[in-house]
């Protein structure tokens, strides 16, 4: 069938076919074409009673199964190309003496976003990276980059909205792309928040496991650094050291460092702290803060006073003194923050609970540290220290210890 329509004067002529006679010019089913139709997308098409008229000279519209295909081919060879760019600069390799002079050396303003928003994390101006966080919107490779410090920024200010902002976000970046590299950096994400928070059952398998595959290969040392943190909260330090120590030796930054190398040597004096290995702790701890500290990146840092207690404040009254009261103080703002987020993910209420010290307490004894190092550690006698952990008991309707590692782990 055809029809044809004309304006004497334009002389505009349109030709139209039928939906059968577009099935055989475009080799679909009628029924592929009634679809299309339904859907309206065949642009100028029209209805005249039960019958469709086609445009002659209409395409066949693309199959948006492929279009969606095709789009995440696309994002995810840009992701990989900004965590590229990206872990060759952030922070940098930063010169010595002056980190701010970097961002003026990048000529992509998406990448120069990214590394002002990690530098105002690691600074502890979390307000500016959620800044930088929002000015991402439409750029879903920067965005993916940009979420892990969004979502630390995010529980460090007790921005529980926007954080969960964030979580719907990777979360939906995960259903739309269930596989490949769009999925393992959104679920690389989500895990900064599971280990963070110490909430290590909702890590990914991947993560658990220690298959990076589907990461680009610049985002793998990154994942090493929190599968150390898993280990962490699981406690298993020789595990922790030992991956910490290898992504290490995987490390290459040049004249400069990278932001792992300051976290992988914090997580190497973690370990050891708690394998009893305080010599080493000290010196991983003091490589750490001559890295950082310098440039006046404090956040690493704040984040660790609880797991490293009195380390943190000797290492940083010997070398850095003139840093000691901004550490803590950066500490004492987020703490009760990052634990009431560890509450969200596992259900429990320790921080409206038990104050400061006694939570402190709590996680030594959960990690089942000998009653005899706590009580030296905190100058009291063991005998005290048992008084309060009854206090402890009490006030969490618990019995012992078995039931506190749910609390705490």
């Amino acid at each position: 069938m055809e029809m044809e329509f004309s304006k004497r004067k334009g002389c505009l002529r349109m030709e139209y076919i039928s939906a059968i006679e577009a099935s055989e010019k475009w080799g679909v089913s009628l029924r592929q074409v009634q679809r299309l139709l339904a859907g309206h997308r065949i642009p100028h098409a029209k209805k005249y009673g039960r019958s469709w008229m086609i445009p002659r000279d209409a395409e066949k519209p693309a199959d948006p199964r492929k279009e969606k295909k095709a789009l995440g081919h696309s994002l995810s060879a840009d992701v990989s190309r900004v965590f590229a760019a990206t872990s060759a600069i952030l922070p940098l390799p930063m010169p010595g003496g002056s980190p701010g002079e970097v961002p003026d050396a990048i000529g992509e303003e998406r990448l120069r976003l990214i590394y002002e928003a990690e530098l105002a994390y690691l600074r502890g101006d979390f307000a500016r990276t959620m800044r930088c966080f929002e000015k991402t919107e439409g750029d879903d490779a920067v965005r993916l980059r940009v979420c892990p410090l969004a979502i630390a920024a995010a529980v460090s200010l007790g921005d529980y909205h926007a954080y969960t902002g964030i979580d719907v976000y990777l979360k939906r970046c995960i259903k739309a792309y269930p596989d490949g590299v769009i999925a393992a950096i959104a679920e690389l994400s989500l895990a900064t928040a599971a280990v963070s928070v110490i909430a290590p059952s909702m890590a990914p398998g991947w993560l658990i496991d220690g298959d990076l595959s589907a990461l680009p290969p610049s985002a793998r040392t990154n994942a090493l650094y929190l599968r150390a943190k898993y280990f962490n909260c699981t406690g298993r330090f020789d595990a922790m050291l030992a991956t910490a120590q290898a992504a290490l030796s995987l490390s290459v930054s040049g004249e400069g460092f990278m932001t792992h190398d300051i976290y992988l040597r914090l997580m190497c004096a973690v370990a050891c702290r708690y394998l009893e290995r305080n010599e080493e702790a000290r010196r991983w701890l003091l490589s750490a803060m001559r890295i950082a500290l310098p440039h006046g990146l404090t956040t690493p840092f704040s984040e660790l006073v609880t797991a490293l207690g009195g380390l943190m404040e000797q290492c940083l009254e010997q070398e850095f003194p003139d840093l000691h009261d901004a550490v803590i103080h950066q500490w004492k703002r987020t703490w009760k923050n990052w634990i009431t987020f560890h509450n969200q993910f596992t259900k429990d209420n320790i921080t409206s609970i038990l104050s400061l010290r006694e939570y402190h307490i709590a996680v030594l004894v959960a990690r089942r540290v000998p009653y005899a190092k706590i009580a030296k550690e905190y100058c009291i006698s063991v005998g005290r220290l048992k008084n309060i952990m009854l206090e402890i008991y009490e006030k969490l309707y618990i019995s012992g210890r078995e039931e506190l590692v749910k609390y705490i782990m």
